[in-house]
């Protein structure tokens, strides 16, 4: 078993120190230094825009100032188990989520506004009235049931995951994550469970079990990022131990974790990077892989 030893470590901290955004040099520092939350929470608060959207590439690859529902994801990401059900961030957020819904209530993957900014490639919407979507609705969703929140847009939210989750037979890799990122979340535990059971096979389906598998790959430790999570249950010992190995092996020669995934702007490497890096070391904390 391979673990992350004081001097990788270090050098974890420098990459962050020399490479990251402010907002991810913060969550560093709250999660391995003691920095108190609220200063992750007010750096994120600088991402949203007054009608309570999330913008300014706080999505690396969304370059625009205007709000997406990815910003929304990624905002919530971040101040997950620092931001309480009352925070008026996240419910101005879910202000601007029932402004932006769908008659199916739930949030398009992209809204056609995106046309007007500098983007990633695949950032296109799906024409002009684009349908909700479970990526990212249901990781949304699930977000604002964990930190408690109450809102009018989560409860026509919630249905339109359970509609779209019932109908899914086979899983691709970035809907098994938002599916398993709802189910884990849910108050409905019984329905979680069964819809779980029903997905298991395609939700395991959707991990690279080869750890040396190319391109933009999803692996279990993705799917499983700590040991308590949903998607641990998909996975033997085995096979998480083998990809924690090679998330230790990863660690490039400046001290981070490169993404997978086409880096189409030179400055969205280390915005990812930093992003990254951090959930790496999250994960090795977690299952108890950091020797410091």
């Amino acid at each position: 078993m391979k673990t992350l030893d004081e001097a990788a470590f270090a050098a974890a901290e420098r990459y962050m120190e020399l490479h990251a955004r402010l907002v991810d040099r913060l969550r560093f520092a709250h999660e391995f230094l003691g920095a108190p939350g609220e200063l992750v929470r007010n750096a994120v608060a600088a991402y949203q825009n007054l009608d309570g959207g999330f913008g300014h590439a706080l999505e690396p690859d969304l370059r625009g100032s205007g709000g997406q529902p990815q910003g929304v994801e990624i905002a919530l990401w971040m101040v997950d188990g620092i931001a309480g059900a009352e925070e008026p961030m996240l419910l101005r957020a879910c202000d601007w989520l029932e402004a932006h819904s769908t008659e199916d209530g739930g949030v398009p993957w992209v809204l056609p506004s995106v046309l007007d900014d500098e983007r990633g490639p695949w950032w296109q919407p799906q024409g002009e009235k684009p349908p909700a979507a479970l990526n990212p609705t249901a990781p949304i969703a699930g977000l604002l049931h964990a930190s408690g929140v109450d809102h009018a847009w989560l409860g026509p939210a919630t249905e339109f995951c359970w509609r779209a989750i019932g109908e899914v037979e086979e899983v691709g890799a970035y809907d098994a994550l938002c599916i398993l990122h709802f189910l884990e979340r849910v108050p409905d535990r019984e329905r979680a469970e069964a819809q779980f059971e029903r997905l298991r096979a395609s939700l395991r389906g959707a991990a690279a079990l080869d750890p040396d598998a190319p391109g933009h790959v999803h692996s279990p430790v993705d799917l499983a990022p700590a040991p308590d999570a949903m998607g641990r249950r998909l996975f033997s010992d085995d096979e998480i131990d083998l990809h924690l190995d090679r998330v230790v092996e990863g660690q490039g020669g400046d001290g981070g974790w490169a993404p997978n995934f086409e880096m189409w702007t030179p400055v969205v490497a280390h915005e990812w990077g930093g992003y990254l890096t951090l959930a790496r070391l999250r994960t090795l904390k977690a299952y108890g892989r950091i020797g410091r």
